[in-house]
């Protein structure tokens, strides 16, 4: 994914990297105010073009925003990746379930630290079919759907999921973690303090792990 990182937006694009240059800038924009925020006209303005120019890259406001999103979405696998990277090892069992905590722990913590982002991500409709494009991996070419996966593999091979119960066990675990990542940003749960997102991210950790 040909990006700036997350915390540096380029103003400016040199010959030939113009498309590099307005997607840092919607970016920006969606870090700033979500995806409402993301206009390619004001895309063109900080890249300093004209708004003609934009148009071989991005047909229009959607196509930039699919664009963004996707970016999004690596950067949300890069926050998890983040948190993978930080589980020990150790007993294959005790390992297994740190790694599908440390998923959504990572998940949750992207959406608290850049709720901008995090509610771009998932702006534009899109399926499944397109869940693991090279385009919303991160840096280690994981997407977060892949990074679920990921953890749940390891915990049939650890012997804690049963095999028969792995199908589609994805969608369970993500819609329960994405459901509170939304409550805690946009909806009544944004009033908690720190103290007790916390506690509510690790009860609802604590409910995934026993129910899968």
């Amino acid at each position: 994914m040909s990006v700036t990182p997350a915390s540096q937006p380029r103003r400016t694009y040199r010959h030939g990297d113009l498309r590099e240059a307005l997607l840092d800038a919607g970016i920006e924009m969606a870090r700033e105010g979500g995806p409402d925020a993301v206009v390619l006209r004001e895309a063109t303005r900080r890249a300093g073009v004209s708004p003609n120019a934009a148009y071989r890259h991005f047909a229009d406001r959607e196509a930039l925003l699919h664009a963004v999103s996707d970016a999004c979405l690596g950067f949300a696998a890069d926050r998890i990746e983040q948190s993978v990277a930080e589980v020990p090892e150790g007993d294959p069992v005790d390992t297994a379930r740190a790694l599908l905590r440390a998923v959504g722990t990572g998940y949750i913590a992207f959406a608290r630290e850049e709720p901008g982002l995090f509610r771009t991500a998932f702006s534009v409709p899109d399926n499944l079919q397109r869940a693991a494009e090279p385009a919303k991996a991160g840096r280690n070419g994981r997407t977060p759907f892949q990074l679920v996966g990921f953890a749940l593999d390891a915990l049939v091979d650890a012997g804690v999921l049963p095999r028969e119960r792995r199908e589609n066990a994805e969608f369970l675990a993500w819609a329960t973690v994405h459901g509170l990542g939304m409550l805690v940003i946009d909806g009544p749960l944004r009033g908690l303090d720190d103290r007790m997102i916390d506690y509510a991210t690790a009860r609802l950790l604590d409910m995934v792990d026993r129910g899968l």
